[in-house]
């Protein structure tokens, strides 16, 4: 019973992932506001009633979809922290950097998944809290790094306005406590400023402005890290420079 089973395991799984493939076929072919089930299962020569029991609806399978964009493009920022090229890990800005140019990368490669996480809304679908995970894997690896260098004493603290205080205190409660609520704005204006630099290049608003585009976002994403106030680790025997109240 056991092999029996272990086979059908393995039969789901592969018919699962050729179902996701044809899915992204016609995303890149026409857009995830035309994905159709019946057509899935008209190219894998499958009955629509088979295809149901993997996936019972159109929304099911935009979440798996969507789920699966997310982890990717998160695990291309969390593996290129991890192998960053700079030899010193107290270079904050240059982790920061490569994670951008790691993120930006995966989108380049993968135009169709980037335009469904991070393009228009698909009319008449509402994304699930399973995405909620997935999502926050790329927004998570962008603070670690401003954590690592707020521990390391690599940061200098961002000006945070009056009247931004109390949203400041609310972000930081909600997404990263143990950082200053200066750092914490600063983190969700750069994070929403990478993919806003993404999605302009990917959908053709740099046409015929920005040439150099990979100097370009290389010059940007330094300066996002410069905004949230990323710095190489001190000497020994420097001191901290002061910054903003936290």
């Amino acid at each position: 019973m056991t092999t029996i089973r272990g086979a059908r395991e393995r039969a789901r799984i592969e018919v699962t992932a050729a179902i996701k493939d044809e899915a992204r076929k016609q995303l890149a072919a026409e857009g995830a506001a035309k994905l159709s089930l019946r057509a899935v299962a008209r190219q894998l020569g499958m009955v629509s009633s088979a295809l149901y029991r993997y996936f019972p609806s159109r929304d099911d399978l935009l979440t798996a979809l969507i789920v699966d964009a997310y982890d990717a493009v998160g695990a291309a920022a969390e593996t290129a922290l991890a192998n960053a090229p700079d030899p010193d890990p107290d270079d904050h800005p240059a982790r920061w950097t490569a994670t951008c140019s790691a993120v930006r990368a995966w989108a380049l490669a993968h135009p169709h998944e980037y335009a469904l996480i991070y393009g228009s809304p698909v009319p008449g679908y509402t994304a699930p809290m399973d995405t909620v995970g997935p999502a926050s894997r790329v927004g998570l690896v962008l603070i670690s790094i401003a954590r690592d260098a707020h521990r390391a004493s690599g940061i200098a603290l961002p000006p945070l306005a009056d009247e931004l205080r109390a949203e400041a205190h609310r972000l930081t409660s909600e997404i990263a406590p143990d950082l200053p609520p200066a750092v914490v704005v600063a983190l969700v204006g750069a994070w929403s400023q990478l993919f806003g630099l993404i999605s302009f290049e990917l959908f053709g608003q740099f046409n015929r402005i920005v040439e150099d585009r990979d100097a370009f976002f290389a010059h940007a994403a330094g300066r996002l890290a410069h905004e949230v106030g990323l710095r190489r680790r001190p000497a020994a025997g420097t001191q901290r420079g002061s910054g903003a109240e936290s």
